[in-house]
């Protein structure tokens, strides 16, 4: 067997629609892939699922699941079954049927730690999907007026003024690291922070007990992926040197690439961006003497169509699955 034989361990870590579109593009290299998810979503169904099941939010788990899940026979009805939101049904109506099933999963298994091994079993995932932590937390988010925000749904879509810069980010109660979590940043070759929101799906999970000490202990290459847009509530007119400051106050300068998009963003999709005060995120990096710029089209032009039933703002222009994947691996 020669070098390029063995499987690399590559680990992503964030949550929601932009991890989901970096293990879809990475999949297909055959890599050891592991998904690190955050555990602190509270708005949209998760909200229910807290609240009415008493469980650990379950929509990026699903959301990594699938992108891992198999794409060939019969398991390509089951993930559409997972990504399915129901539109009808009082009671239902917004949920998916992916966080039903991982729900009724968790009865019939008798913990929710369980049912993710078996729903990964079920749609015959490639690699594992780890919950970053099994501690029931909520976000806090202090902004430099001094309003405290204290649950994530509120901090991605702000009822206060979403210009403010958020000062101060924590998990209350403070949550404590999954050890399968640590350990699989502690082995990785490759770790991919992002794409996602980064003070609602990336950040959550540094914030975790032992997470931040890991990333700046282990000898696995650090790869950020810049987000497309700015984020309103969150990093209002940040450029992509405001982010790669913020990762430097949590796991000082551990981050070896920045992988940033090059190519044009699609003129309606910024007119529609613009009306709700978010914008293309600003370039202004040069290679540092920990990180080196990574300049390359990775956008989709296609506009996601977001269901009816889902009350949740979406991303409307994302990553591009196959051109983020090759992107990495180019790194590796």
């Amino acid at each position: 067997m020669t070098s390029k034989d063995i499987k690399k361990r590559i680990v992503c870590i964030g949550g929601g629609t932009g991890t989901f579109v970096a293990l879809k593009g990475l999949k297909q290299f055959g890599q050891h892939l592991q998904a690190i998810v955050s555990m602190s979503d509270s708005g949209g169904s998760n909200k229910r699922i807290r609240d009415e099941f008493g469980l650990l939010p379950t929509s990026d788990l699903r959301q990594c699941l699938v992108a891992l899940s198999d794409e060939n026979g019969g398991v390509g009805l089951l993930r559409k079954l997972f990504m399915y939101r129901f539109e009808k049904g009082e009671g239902i109506k917004g949920m998916t049927f992916g966080n039903l099933f991982m729900a009724a999963l968790t009865d019939i298994v008798g913990s929710q730690q369980e049912a993710i091994k078996q729903t990964g079993k079920v749609l015959r995932i490639h690699g594992a999907v780890i919950p970053v932590s099994y501690t029931d937390t909520n976000l806090e988010a202090t902004y430099e007026d001094g309003t405290i925000v204290k649950e994530e749904h509120l901090i991605d879509e702000p009822e206060h003024d979403g210009t403010l810069k958020i000062t101060n980010l924590e998990l209350r109660p403070k949550a404590i690291g999954n050890p399968d979590a640590i350990k699989a940043i502690k082995t990785a070759d490759l770790i991919v922070l992002g794409p996602g929101d980064l003070f609602t799906s990336v950040l959550p999970n540094i914030l975790v007990e032992g997470i931040a000490e890991a990333l700046k202990n282990t000898n696995a290459t650090i790869v950020y992926v810049m987000n497309l847009m700015t984020k309103f509530g969150q990093t209002y007119n940040f450029t992509a040197s405001d982010h790669i400051k913020t990762f430097e106050k949590y796991i000082g300068k551990s981050i070896d690439y920045v992988l940033v998009n090059s190519a044009p963003i699609p003129k309606k999709a910024l007119e529609v961006y613009q009306k709700g005060k978010e914008y293309q995120v600003k370039d202004d990096l040069k290679d540092q003497a920990y990180y080196h710029v990574s300049r390359k089209s990775l956008i989709n032009t296609s506009m996601v169509k977001v269901s009816k039933s889902d009350t949740l703002v979406r991303s409307l222009i994302r990553h591009d699955s196959d051109k983020l994947g090759e992107a990495i691996m180019e790194l590796l």
